[in-house]
């Protein structure tokens, strides 16, 4: 298998990020800052923070900008990320989760139906990985298959998700891709299914947490390397607050 690297090229008003399959160039991108921005810091090593934080910059501003919230907790960003889908920003949203994790040695993308699919397939793209998702029906051809029973939070109902048992096994060491953490109960079958298959189960990223929703805490206190690339604080009266970095 090939090395999989992840290169940032911090410049003088600029980052560049590179990512490759061995010697293969699968992504180069660059990032524009002004002067003034760079301005600030008094080292390179100064700006770590805002070069990370600007990665991730244009999510944030598009969940304030154009996600709406529901009583209950809810937050609709169906226009971006979840139903109507912005490719570019999938693929900003794989690059960071590819330099989160850049440390896993990680042989399969693992997510489940449906949201998490747009994600986990560009990440498999720019690291040449195989993707699986966790199905919510069982197909009639499926014979061999792991199972088990997840709660929907925003659907309030509960259903069974399957995967065979050909495309999760203990050759694996997988990486668990999805849309939202709420109460973390996707995350809660997919961590049955992947004890079941005697996979590693090497970290779970997120592109939205809910931190007043306790499934990051609940995955967190299991020992899982969680990331999520933007973190809700508050959705008291449908007013969207984010937590500062």
């Amino acid at each position: 298998m090939a090395y999989k690297l992840l290169i940032i090229n911090p410049g003088s008003t600029s980052t560049k990020i590179g990512v490759y399959s061995g010697e293969k160039e699968v992504l180069v991108e660059t990032l524009r800052h002004s002067a003034e921005e760079i301005g600030k810091y008094d080292t390179i090593f100064d700006q770590k923070g805002f070069r990370k934080e600007v990665i991730m910059k244009v999510l944030k501003e598009r969940i304030l900008k154009e996600g709406r919230c529901y009583p209950g907790g809810i937050l609709k960003v169906d226009k971006f990320i979840n139903h109507q889908m912005d490719p570019n920003l999938m693929k900003d949203i794989a690059v960071e989760f590819i330099r989160r994790f850049a440390s896993s040695n990680v042989n399969k993308i693992l997510t489940i139906e449906a949201s998490g699919i747009a994600p986990a397939i560009m990440m498999g793209f720019l690291l040449n990985l195989p993707v699986v998702f966790a199905k919510k029906k069982k197909p009639n051809t499926m014979e061999n298959m792991l199972s088990t029973t997840v709660s929907s939070f925003t659907k309030q109902r509960q259903y069974n998700v399957i995967i065979s048992r050909e495309y999760l096994n203990e050759n694996d060491r997988v990486l668990f891709i999805d849309d939202f953490l709420a109460y973390g109960n996707a995350a809660k079958g997919i961590m049955e299914l992947v004890e079941q298959s005697g996979a590693e189960l090497v970290g779970m990223g997120f592109i939205i947490e809910k931190a007043f929703q306790d499934g990051g805490r609940y995955l967190r206190e299991k020992g899982i390397h969680v990331e999520s690339l933007a973190i809700i604080e508050s959705l008291d009266n449908c007013q969207i607050k984010l937590k500062e970095e």
